[in-house]
């Protein structure tokens, strides 16, 4: 089989033969079957006239059919574009703006999308089709875009980062020989990886195929509760955001589940403290890997449970702290992060202004604040970006900060992140209020969710007479954080 993308996948599934690939709702589907799925949905959408360059929106749960439709489509070269959960109808209609086919399963609701242009596909119908007998070679080029994998939409409408065969061919997952050493040890780990969410998802995916490569089971969960799931589906691994991970020790400490099948968590999305990761450790066990990258990257460095608390490992990619010139910096020194990673993105999709700006001479920069230890460890330190992380998704603070000044009681507004036990981090609102008026937290959220995400509305909010500056006269966050929050005459808080 060819090696580019996903050839690899393709010869594995292969391989497999009779072994038990992945299980949903009750179902053990083998590798040869899943194989089999591939290869009649792979000649069903040729018959619709599939093929490479061509947009393909997947609106789809997690199923091994889904998984399916998702390789069929990477089979003939198409530039996929996963739909998340949680968009806007604006947001979904920009997500697949330029896609000629849209495969939906039960789920699909055309109401969601109305006057959308192309073709849709139900999945059912897809499946349906018989083998025609073509085996599925990839017919993609290095080059040709493979996926759009889309930001969270924090501004109004999600970004889309491109990458392309040649990138998804490069990237480790897949790639057994090129496994850095966390990455090796974690593979060890996935008998039975628990799949949840959304297909989607980069990181759901990209560990889903570490699984496979490393010869576990993907399993389904069928119940919202992650210690449930586990116990339930004998599950030895899965992922899970900060706010997860706080839940489920919190729940082992009061009521615990039989979690003794669980042999790694891997845990990104938001900053981890090394308190929190010492209780999940105490708690749980040595399972916690703790992982760091970024929509544009991949993975870029994980700790494994025996790290340093707080550290992130040692970066098996190529990785410089910079100054504020571009100027790489001595161990030690905190700066800017900037990296190269095998599977790394492109660009933006229609952005050459922004992608001039993150993508330059191979490197990414991540606008994260971090430093390199003596020994080569990963430390982040900050944001060079003004964002709040809410379940693991990056929301920018200056569209929030602008929507709520437009509201008649706000005169001045300002957002930060605050921890949250739910959701990592949680949007507050420093508000200075319109002369002679009093904002209410339940209008100025209900104004955030009609125009941004729901998740990016204010879930705090204080009310300030006037925002402290630092010297250099621009906002000081850090102390309305600190200060603001204990200050007196803060009603809706």
């Amino acid at each position: 089989m060819t090696e580019r993308f996903p050839g690899r996948l393709l010869d594995l599934l292969e391989r497999a033969g009779a072994r038990t690939v992945f299980e949903h709702d009750g179902r053990a589907v083998s590798g040869a079957e899943l194989l089999g799925t591939v290869r009649r949905v792979t000649g069903a959408l040729r018959t619709h006239g599939v093929g490479p360059g061509h947009g393909v929106g997947m609106l789809l749960g997690v199923s091994p059919e889904a998984f399916a439709a998702i390789v069929a489509a990477h089979v003939l070269g198409a530039r996929v574009v996963g739909v998340r959960p949680g968009l806007s109808a604006r947001q979904r209609r920009h997500v697949l703006a330029e896609t000629g086919f849209l495969i939906a399963d039960g789920s699909y609701d055309a109401a969601s999308f109305p006057g959308r242009p192309g073709t849709v596909l139900a999945l059912g119908d897809l499946l349906k089709a018989d083998d025609d007998g073509i085996p599925p070679v990839p017919r993609a080029r290095p080059q040709d875009v493979a996926r759009l994998l889309h930001t969270s939409g924090s501004t109004g409408l999600p970004k889309a980062c491109v990458q392309t065969y040649g990138a998804l061919t490069a990237a480790w997952a897949l790639r057994p020989e090129d496994w850095p050493p966390a990455i090796g040890e974690l593979a060890t780990r996935l008998g039975r990886f628990l799949v949840f969410g959304t297909l989607a998802s980069q990181v759901m995916m990209e560990y889903g195929l570490l699984t496979l490569a490393a010869g576990g089971t993907l399993v389904t969960a069928e119940r919202p509760d992650l210690a449930d799931s586990i116990e339930h589906h004998r599950a030895t691994a899965s992922v899970a955001t900060v706010a997860r991970l706080t839940q489920l020790t919190a729940r082992q400490r009061t009521s615990p589940a039989d979690l003794r099948s669980l042999r790694a968590l891997m845990v990104s999305g938001s900053p981890l403290e090394p308190g929190r990761i010492g209780e999940a450790l105490d708690v749980l066990g040595p399972v916690v890997f703790h992982g760091y990258g970024q929509t544009e990257t991949g993975m870029i460095s994980m700790a494994t449970p025996r790290d340093v608390p707080g550290s992130l490992g040692v970066p098996p990619v190529d990785l410089e702290v910079r100054d504020a010139s571009g100027r790489p910096l001595p161990a030690g020194t905190q700066g800017e992060l900037f990296v190269r990673t095998p599977g790394q993105c492109a660009g933006y999709w229609r952005e050459p202004g922004l992608t001039a700006e993150v993508f330059a001479d191979g490197w990414v920069r991540t606008r994260d604040l971090g430093r390199l230890d003596a020994e080569g460890r990963l430390w982040l330190v900050g944001r060079a970006r003004d964002v709040i992380i809410v379940n693991a998704n990056l929301y920018y603070a200056g569209p929030v900060e602008r929507l709520l000044a437009t509201h008649r009681s706000v005169a001045e507004a300002y957002v930060v992140g605050v921890p949250d036990d739910d959701t990592g981090e949680a949007v507050h609102a420093f508000v200075v209020p319109a002369p002679g008026h009093v904002p209410d937290l339940a209008e100025l959220r209900a104004l955030v969710a009609a125009h941004l995400e729901e998740a990016s509305a204010p879930t705090r909010l204080t009310l300030i007479e006037e925002v402290p500056l630092t010297p250099g006269g621009k906002p000081d966050k850090k102390r309305l954080v600190s200060e603001g929050i204990q200050a007196a005459g803060t009603p809706g808080s």
